[in-house]
Order: structure tokens, then sequence, then C-alpha cells
């Protein structure tokens, strides 16, 4: 069973959490969620599930950014969200489809008592234009029938900022020290040569 948006209204505070929230954001049955501005693009030609992949990360400008066919983006969310006692399930919006830009094409199903911003993959069939603050996806909360333990996996919990590919962990590989992001310094790189 899915929640109304008067069902979802009536919950705020106690089983949901949207910050920032919009009340003229509410659907029918969902809320919608914006866009952050950056995205994370691996920096890898062959991405490994079973170990960490660099990253580099790019600012989404007001004018705009434009997506290439090909590229997985990952972006966030601007809004943190919490979730109790409920099942929190991210839609893409239909008019990003109709522009051939896909999000989430797995689906995103999010755990019971799940906290934090949402990682959402991006890519494109011909190159689209985006901007900081668009509203890309929805989400919408569905009952759970019986009784569930909060989540408490450590992997994506409680995320404030695109999170990349954790797979690795499942496969025996702890990164948890390890700095994936690739820090290219042009700027001082012409410094020096001068």
């Amino acid at each position: 069973m899915i929640l109304s948006s008067q069902e979802l209204l009536s919950r705020m505070g106690d089983d949901i959490a949207i910050d920032p929230f919009d009340p003229t954001r509410l659907n029918a049955n969902s809320y919608n969620l914006a866009l952050h501005d950056e995205l994370l693009v691996y920096e890898e030609v062959v991405l490994d599930a079973a170990s960490p992949n660099r990253y580099r990360r790019i600012e989404i400008p007001a004018e705009g950014l434009t997506l290439q066919p090909g590229v997985l983006y990952l972006g966030r969310t601007v809004e943190h969200t919490e979730t109790r006692n409920l099942v929190p399930v991210l839609h893409a919006r239909s008019s990003l489809g109709r522009l051939g830009l896909f999000l989430n094409p797995g689906g995103s199903l999010g755990q019971c008592g799940y906290c934090g911003t949402w990682t959402l993959e991006m890519h494109c069939i011909q190159p689209v234009r985006i901007y900081p603050g668009m509203q890309v996806c929805q989400i919408s909360y569905h009952q759970l029938l019986g009784t569930c333990q909060p989540c408490e996996s450590d992997k994506y919990q409680n995320s404030t900022d695109i999170q990349p590919s954790l797979m690795h962990r499942e496969l025996g590989f702890d990164d948890r020290d390890t700095q994936l992001e690739l820090q290219l310094n042009f700027d001082d790189a012409i410094q020096a040569a001068r």
C-alpha cells in the first residue's frame, strides 16, 4: 500500500522527515526531490566490482551542465530524508525519461529506517542539459507488513554526500581509510612549471 500525500503529511515529523520540505512539491502519492549541484564521474576504463574505483567531482553550474551519452553520472538529492516504519522508494520523473535521461534504472528500494541523502545514478541516450536544484525524482512510501529492524548498515546509511559503489566491501576489500577521489590540481602544476 502506497501512502497518499495527505497520509504522508500526517506522518511528517513522526515516521517521515524530509529536509528541506516544500509542500508545493507534493504529488498525489509522492514528493519531488531535487538534484544537488555536483556529480561524480568514475575515472576508470573498466569499473571493478571487487575494488574501489577512482572518481572525480563535477560542479553543475547555475547555467546548467550537458550530460553526454555513454557516461555514468552519480548525483545526490538536496533533501535529507528519514523514514521509520515505512519503506521509501525513489522513482525517476517521467519528464526526464521523455528527454532521454534515465535515473536509477534498476530502481531505488530503500531500507526501512534509512536516513540520509539519496545517491542518483544517471545516464542519457543523447546529450541533455541539467540544472542544480531541478526536481529529478519522487519519493513514495509503502506500508510495511510485519515488524522490521531499523536499517543498521553503515554502507550507505546516514549519507550526506554522493556515494560511489561500495560493493567491493561485500567482496572483502575494506577502503574506509583509502581516499579514492582523483585530485587533479592543474593550477598548482601550471604554477610549478613557470
